[in-house]
C-alpha cells in the first residue's frame, strides 16, 4: 500500500483506485513516479475513489485526468467524487492532449502589428532613458558633489587615450587612400595643388569624424554594454538602488561625459594624422612639397569646416555611449544576452552615428556652410 493510494485488482479485468491523504504540488511528483509504476492494462477497467482523500488542487485533479485518459472513457469510473466534482469537471472540459499548432499562413498583418507594437515600446523605454539621464545631469549641474570626475577621467583615458593607436593608423590609412585617388585624377589635368583642399575639406568635415566615430562605436558602445550587463548580471545594480545610489547618476552619465569630452579630441587628432597621410601622398605623387600644402592649406581652407566636424563629434560621443549604456541596462540575468546586447548596441551606435551625420550634412548644405 502507497502512502497516498492503493491499487486493487477486482475481478473482470477491473481495477480500483483508492486515493488517501493530501495530492497537492508539493508532492505530485512523488505521486507521479510511484503511480507510473503500476502497470494497469489499457483495456481494463477503472474505478476511482475519492472517499479517502482528504485534499487535492488543481494541478494534481489535472494529472488525474491525464491518468484516466488512458482508458477508455466508458470504462472509468468516479465514486464518491462529491466533494471534487466540480473542479474535475471544469478541468476535464478544458483539458487538450496536445496544443493546438497556429498556422503560420496568412499572419502578414499580425506580424506587422506585433513588430509595430515591439518598435513602441522600445522607443518608449529609450525615451524614457533620455529623459532619466537628462534629469540627473541638470540635478548633477545644481549639485556639482555628484558628479565623478575621477570616474570620467577613467572613462576618458579607456575610451580616448587607449584609441589613440588604432585611431591613428585608421584616419592615415585613410588619408592616404582619399590623396592616393584623388592624385590619380587631378594629375590628368595638371591641378596638383587642388589635392590640398580636396583632402583637408573631406576629412574635416566628413572623413574624420564618421571613421573616428564608427572606431569608437565599436571599442566604447560595445565595453559600455559589457560592463554594464555584467554588474546587472552579477546585482551589483540592484544593489547600488538599495543603497540608494542612482545607476544613471554613478554608471551613465560619467561614460556620456567622458565620450562627449574624448571624442571631439580624437577626431582633431584624426584631422591631423588624415591630413598628413595626404600630405605624404601628395609630396611622393604629386610633387607639392609640405611646405606648399601647409600654406595652401592655410590660405584656401576655411576654420569652419574644422569646427563643423568638431562639433558633430560632440553629438556623435553623446550617441555612442547613451545607447552602450542603454543596451547595457536592458541585458537580462544570462550570460548569452550579455553578447546579443553587446552586438546590438555596436550597430545601432554605428548606425545613429551615420544617420546624424546625414542630418547634420543636410543641414550644413541647407544653410550654406
Amino acid at each position: 500500500m502507497n502512502t497516498y493510494f492503493e491499487i486493487k485488482n477486482l475481478q473482470n479485468n477491473t481495477f480500483e483506485l483508492l486515493l488517501f491523504d493530501i495530492w497537492t504540488k508539493e508532492n505530485l511528483n512523488k505521486i507521479i513516479q510511484n503511480l507510473e509504476k503500476m502497470q494497469i492494462p489499457k483495456n481494463a477497467s477503472l474505478v476511482v475513489d475519492f472517499e479517502n482523500l482528504k485534499e487535492c488542487d488543481s494541478s494534481a485533479v489535472i494529472y488525474l485526468i491525464s491518468f484516466v485518459k488512458r482508458f477508455s472513457k466508458d470504462s472509468v469510473f468516479l465514486k464518491n467524487s462529491q466533494n471534487y466534482q466540480k473542479i474535475y469537471t471544469f478541468y476535464e472540459k478544458h483539458y487538450q492532449d496536445s496544443f493546438d499548432e497556429i498556422e503560420n499562413k496568412n499572419q502578414f498583418i499580425e506580424n506587422i502589428g506585433r513588430k509595430t507594437y515591439e518598435f513602441y515600446k522600445g522607443s518608449k523605454a529609450f525615451i524614457d532613458f533620455i529623459g532619466k539621464v537628462f534629469y540627473f545631469f541638470i540635478h548633477s549641474l545644481f549639485n556639482p558633489t555628484k558628479i565623478r570626475f575621477k570616474a570620467t577621467l577613467k572613462y576618458i583615458e579607456t575610451s580616448a587615450l587607449n584609441a589613440l593607436l588604432i585611431v591613428a593608423v585608421t584616419s592615415f590609412l585613410v588619408g592616404v587612400v582619399i590623396a592616393y585617388q584623388g592624385a590619380v585624377q587631378l594629375e590628368k589635368f595638371g591641378a596638383n595643388i587642388f589635392v590640398v583642399e580636396m583632402i583637408a575639406i573631406t576629412m574635416f568635415r566628413e572623413i574624420a569624424p564618421l571613421v573616428t566615430a564608427i572606431v569608437i562605436a565599436g571599442r566604447s558602445a560595445s565595453a559600455y554594454t559589457a560592463e554594464i550587463g555584467a554588474m546587472k548580471i552579477t546585482e551589483e545594480i540592484d544593489a547600488m538602488r538599495t543603497m540608494n545610489f542612482e545607476p544613471t547618476l554613478f554608471l551613465t552619465l560619467p561614460r556620456i561625459f567622458a565620450l562627449c569630452i574624448s571624442l571631439p579630441l580624437l577626431v582633431f587628432f584624426a584631422d591631423v594624422v588624415g591630413v598628413f597621410g595626404g600630405m605624404v601622398i601628395a609630396y611622393t605623387h604629386l610633387d607639392v612639397s609640405f611646405l606648399e600644402f601647409i600654406t595652401r592649406l592655410h590660405n584656401e581652407v576655411a576654420l569652419k569646416h574644422f569646427v563643423l566636424g568638431i562639433f558633430k563629434a560632440v553629438f556623435f560621443g553623446f550617441a555612442i555611449a547613451i545607447i552602450g549604456c542603454y543596451r547595457g541596462f536592458q541585458v537580462q540575468n544570462n550570460t548569452t544576452s550579455i553578447g546579443k546586447f553587446t552586438t546590438i548596441s555596436v550597430v545601432n551606435a554605428i548606425f545613429v552615428v551615420i544617420l546624424i551625420d546625414a542630418v547634420f550634412s543636410v543641414i550644413f548644405t541647407q544653410m550654406g556652410i
